[in-house]
Parts: structure tokens; C-alpha cells; sequence
């Protein structure tokens, strides 16, 4: 098992690429605060022992120094040691929405980052259970087998996006049978599936398909994303909000939350429906009734002894740092006496 002990620091990676910009618009700007002086190849002869190549190797290693050095200070940890523990507690399948109607803000930042904050209170909150998560837009998809570890389910779901499915729509029935298959076998463990949507099913019998779940013992909650005035869908284009999605007549598509469908299928479930179009979605009801369903012990494989790796990318920065130090940004006399790239005459 590996694990980053602080995964927070990872988000410093970003900055990377707005250094790498930063620098190539420096140079930019930087030749063309030298061509207003004359004739480019002449002012460049006055130096001519000066390297173009070395400065952009000297900021490679730079980078690359930057890099280990996050990845260092993050904290990479390896599992060395298993252990079988015994804990009491349910099993908690979690289905999250992933259809393109989801990249709607009419909850901000967007329905689907709000879906990603509420599984990560969820998971806060959560003790001794174990959690699965599903995907589902036309179909349904296994994104996290049943585990208890809390760390490896954030991981997983801070990689989910609407791009992670390659088919649209919603169906929320086919999220439902897809989480009844993936819980274990033991009958003895009380099982759950939760549901997070902005509640637009197109697909298939969800109604049905929860009703099955709850003559099966599994409850069915529901948690509605979006407002009722509901907004249109964003179309990225190279990261940029490009667009909004139109209809075959060229008209802005605006999607709403449906919260009577997912009410509907809470019931079905004999489950709880929480409606999230607020700043903060109240989760505690959901939470009670989770903590008041009857805990049943279970074995689990626990990594119990970790050991740490930062020193390897520490050191890999720091071999980076002299090697940078000692590389001058001059030409090397005896590859410029080889005239190489010179034409001949």
C-alpha cells in the first residue's frame, strides 16, 4: 500500500506550469526588449560566449528540484506490515452522479465538486465502517471496492470528473444494482447505499431498482445536488468555459434539480432524502441514521507500520540543486572550437 501521509501539499504541483509559463514569457519578453536595441544576431555576438541552451537546462533542474521537493515534503509512505483486525460497523456504498448535468453551478463551484465535498464529510465522519464508491451517468461503474481505508477512498474520489464515464445520461437504477453487487456476501452486515444526484433519471427503473435493494435489507438514502431554478451546462474548451450545452435547436440547455424523483426512490429504499442546493448541505440526519444501524463485526486487512520516503526525494532534489550550482551558463570552450553547427563555406 502507498499513500501520501500529506496529500495536501500535492495541490503545490500546480504552480509548476504557471512557473514554466512565467519563464518562457520572461524570455519572450526579453528578446524583444533586445531586438528594439538593433539587429538581434549582432547584440547576441557581443556575448557571444554566452549559451541560449544552458539557462533552460539550469530552470529544467530547477523544476525538477521543485518537484522532488514537494513530493518530498507530501510525504510518501509504504505499508510494510499487514494486519488482520477485527471492527464493528456497516457497509456504506456510495453512487455519485457523473453526468454532464453535474458541471452545472448553480451550487458552486458545481454540483459535482459540492457531490465531492459532502462524500468527503461523509467519509470524516464515518467510523469503523466500510465504503465503496460507484459512478454512474448512461451506465454504472465500480470506482472503489468495499475498504475501510478512509485515505485510499479520498484519493479515489478526488480523480473523479464527468469524463470518468464514456457513456452520458443518468441512470440511477443501474447505480443502485451495481452497489447491491458490490458489497460483500455476508448477510449478517448492514449494508447502505447512498445516492447523490441532481435527481434527472432518463435510463432505467430507479424507483424499482431501490425497492429491490430494500426487500434485499439494503437501505437506499438519497442526497439532491442542485437548486430548483436549476442553471445551464458549462463546455470547457482547453480548461476555459467555452460555451454553454444547447439543444438540437441551438437553444441553452438549463437542467434542474428533480428533488421528487429522488425523493421517490428514498422512500422506495426506506431511506432518508437530503436536499443540498444550500451552502452547506446538513448531512447530520444521514449521519444519525448510519450511526443507529446495528454494527456487526468484520475481519479487515489493515497496513499497520508505514515507512517514510521523503528522504529519497529530498535527496533526488538535492543532487538537482549542485548539479544546477555548478552549471554555468557560459558556452564550453572546447565544444564551441568544434564550430559544429556553423555552416561551411
Amino acid at each position: 500500500m502507498v499513500r501520501f501521509e500529506y496529500i495536501e501539499f500535492l495541490y503545490l504541483l500546480f504552480v509548476i506550469p504557471l512557473l514554466v509559463i512565467a519563464f518562457w514569457l520572461f524570455r519572450s519578453l526579453r528578446q524583444k526588449a533586445l531586438a528594439k536595441f538593433g539587429d538581434l544576431n549582432l547584440i547576441q555576438s557581443l556575448y557571444h560566449d554566452t549559451s541560449d541552451i544552458k539557462p533552460i537546462v539550469k530552470f529544467i533542474l530547477l523544476i525538477f528540484a521543485l518537484a522532488f521537493i514537494i513530493l518530498g515534503v507530501a510525504n510518501l509512505q509504504v505499508g510494510t506490515k499487514i494486519e488482520e483486525a477485527k471492527r464493528e460497523g456497516v457497509e456504506v456504498m456510495i453512487a455519485i452522479d457523473v453526468s454532464r448535468s453535474m458541471n452545472a453551478d448553480d451550487i458552486k463551484p458545481s454540483r459535482l465538486e459540492r457531490a465531492k465535498q459532502a462524500v468527503s464529510k461523509l467519509i470524516d465522519n464515518l467510523q469503523n465502517d466500510k465504503i465503496g464508491m460507484v459512478v454512474f451517468a448512461g451506465d454504472a461503474y465500480l470506482q472503489l471496492p468495499m475498504t475501510t481505508d478512509y485515505s485510499a477512498a479520498k484519493l479515489f474520489l478526488s480523480s473523479i470528473t464527468t469524463d470518468i464515464v464514456p457513456r452520458q445520461g443518468t441512470a440511477i437504477g443501474a447505480a443502485v444494482n451495481m452497489s447491491m453487487q458490490s458489497f460483500s456476501q455476508d448477510k449478517d452486515i448492514r449494508k447502505a447505499i447512498i445516492i447523490i444526484s441532481d435527481g434527472e433519471n432518463h435510463e432505467d427503473d430507479a424507483i424499482g431498482a431501490a425497492s429491490q435493494a430494500s426487500s434485499n435489507g439494503v437501505v437506499v438514502h438519497t442526497i439532491g445536488m442542485g437548486s430548483i431554478e436549476g442553471g445551464p451546462i458549462p463546455v470547457y474548451r482547453n480548461g476555459q468555459r467555452a460555451d454553454f450545452a444547447r439543444d438540437d435547436q441551438g437553444s441553452v440547455i438549463v437542467t434542474n434539480l428533480d428533488p421528487n424523483m429522488l425523493e421517490q426512490i428514498a422512500v422506495a429504499g426506506n431511506g432518508k432524502f437530503i436536499l443540498a442546493s444550500g451552502i452547506d448541505p446538513d448531512l447530520s440526519r444521514l449521519l444519525d441514521e448510519i450511526g443507529r444501524m446495528d454494527k456487526k463485526e468484520f475481519s479487515s486487512k489493515l497496513f499497520t507500520d508505514y515507512e517514510s520516503r521523503f528522504q529519497y526525494f529530498f535527496g533526488f532534489a538535492l543532487i538537482l540543486l549542485i548539479i544546477e550550482l555548478l552549471l554555468s551558463e557560459r558556452k564550453n570552450k572546447f565544444i564551441s572550437s568544434l564550430k559544429l553547427f556553423e555552416e561551411k563555406k
